[in-house]
């Protein structure tokens, strides 16, 4: 039976159509599988078993009742824990909102429940999403299921970690300059991150409130479809949804590429890029060539500056956004303070972790009298800038490719030390969120030390299904989908 847990989610839905399996089954297994390896990937803060079983059950009374069942009921999805789920813990992984529990539902955790898909437990993350090896979680390290002396990447490294690690079938994760792509990346599978507005943020613990977005992880391009399907469209709750149809995904993406225009960036091929990175990436554009499609290199002057962009953004965002977390109405309050002041200073410095302390510092900076023009709004110009060189590049292709980091996973404590260092992993990622755009990462290969590459597709607003499209065809033709099954 744990052969199940291999299965896709499109596969199993078919099988509980059929009456092959059940939903309590799936989670029976599920659970059995986190039990036996959570405490090594450490990719649960915690889990939602009486939620799981609950929505589980229902699903079972539709089926031996003939009902027809929404798309991904009964499979077992992983929330991170950013995402607002009524009586549920939603810590954001910091000390500072330990022990609070939802009184809400995000809306796509309302719409995961109404679509009957259980989700069995909030995925360990980055302190507030701040990070991109997931090492700065208050409560434990995640590890990389290929290799537990590894990073999984960040900030959504549990979400990757529990679907490679196949203690979820699809998990959610949110993206602010690469958060699921990397991870996605550095774990071999799938991680979507959607045009900005496709999918509401109402309910998400805000980090940076123009980047952040939430997208799915899976083993294959179709159960990324399948959970788009289920988690996008327009919502009054968020003033940055988008009130456009969704499409259904699931078909569109089985057509060929024929002719498709594909660039490839220039200046995210040449120094800095390790040799087996480059070499899988040069052997994704051969495959791709040999499905018909057409490859031009396109030139994206404005990327280098995009690092310094995006943390003069973000970080000015994350100041603003966690100026709430108080001591006040929620989550930690530290003792002995003598005055609101000294209440307010002592929660913030006990409750917050260095790396979140480190940007809500130089986002107060970046936004300080006297320094806004020099920085955060230059920095804004800039972002125009990027945007611009990506709308330029599409009137020429398609869709662009690169890879989605430069190196693979690197081990645990590596970088902690080096700030910079670890910045300079999300050079790949970044400029998509800066720019709104959708961007895929799915796996293309392994390095020397078997660690997974990740391929990284590009595409205009609102251009998923040509992402979902090329990434079906390059797995048909590579089996790429199969490599995390190495490690079940």
């Amino acid at each position: 039976m744990q052969e199940l847990l291999k299965k896709t989610a499109a596969e199993l839905s078919q099988m509980l159509k059929n009456k092959e399996v059940s939903s309590t089954e799936l989670l029976d297994l599920t659970f059995k599988r986190i039990e036996e390896k959570d405490g090594t990937i450490g990719a649960y803060n915690s889990l939602t078993k009486d939620i799981a079983y609950e929505t589980a059950k229902s699903v079972d009374e539709k089926l031996k009742n003939g009902d027809n069942l929404p798309k991904l009921a009964g499979i077992p999805l992983a929330l991170k824990d950013n995402m607002n789920m009524k009586s549920s813990y939603t810590t954001a992984s910091s000390k500072i909102l330990a022990g609070f529990k939802s009184p809400y539902d995000a809306t796509v955790a309302k719409k995961l429940r109404e679509n009957f898909v259980p989700v069995i437990g909030k995925a360990n993350m980055d302190e507030f999403a701040m990070g991109s090896s997931n090492e700065n979680s208050a409560t434990k390290i995640v590890t990389n299921p290929w290799n537990v002396k590894k990073v999984p990447g960040g900030s959504s490294g549990g979400s990757a970690a529990a679907v490679a690690g196949f203690e979820a079938t699809l998990s959610l994760g949110s993206d602010t300059g690469g958060s699921i792509r990397l991870p996605a990346s550095f774990c071999g599978v799938y991680g979507l991150k959607p045009t900005y507005g496709r999918v509401s943020r109402y309910g998400l613990i805000a980090f940076a409130s123009s980047l952040d977005q939430i997208g799915p992880f899976a083993r294959c391009a179709e159960d990324i479809a399948l959970t788009m399907e289920v988690i996008s469209g327009y919502d009054n709750h968020d003033s940055t949804s988008l009130n456009i149809e969704v499409p259904e995904y699931s078909k569109l993406m089985k057509t060929d590429i024929k002719g498709l225009k594909i660039g490839i960036i220039k200046e995210l091929m040449g120094e800095g890029l390790a040799p087996d990175v480059k070499a899988a990436i040069e052997k994704s554009i051969q495959t791709y060539k040999d499905l018909g499609a057409e490859i031009v290199e396109i030139s994206m002057p404005h990327l280098k500056y995009s690092i310094g962009v995006y943390y003069i953004i973000a970080t000015a965002e994350a100041s603003s956004n966690l100026a709430r977390y108080d001591g006040v109405r929620y989550g930690y309050r530290a003792e002995g303070a003598k005055s609101l002041i000294e209440m307010y200073t002592k929660t913030r410095a006990e409750g917050f972790g260095d790396e979140v302390k480190r940007r809500i510092m130089l986002g107060t900076y970046a936004l300080s009298s006297g320094y806004y023009d020099a920085y955060y709004k230059k920095a804004q110009q800039m972002r125009a800038l990027i945007k611009q060189d990506f709308d330029k590049a599409f009137e020429k292709v398609d869709m662009l490719l690169s890879c989605t980091c430069p190196n693979t996973a690197f081990d645990i404590g590596s970088k902690v030390d080096n700030p910079l260092e670890m910045y300079l992993t999300d050079i790949g990622t970044i400029t998509i969120n800066l720019a709104g755009i959708p961007a895929l990462s799915i796996p293309c290969g392994l390095d020397s030390e078997g660690m997974p590459i990740g391929l990284q597709l590009i595409a205009p607003v609102l251009k998923e299904d040509t992402l979902l499209k090329s990434a079906y065809n390059y797995e048909q033709a590579t089996k790429c989908n199969e490599l995390v099954e190495r490690i079940f």
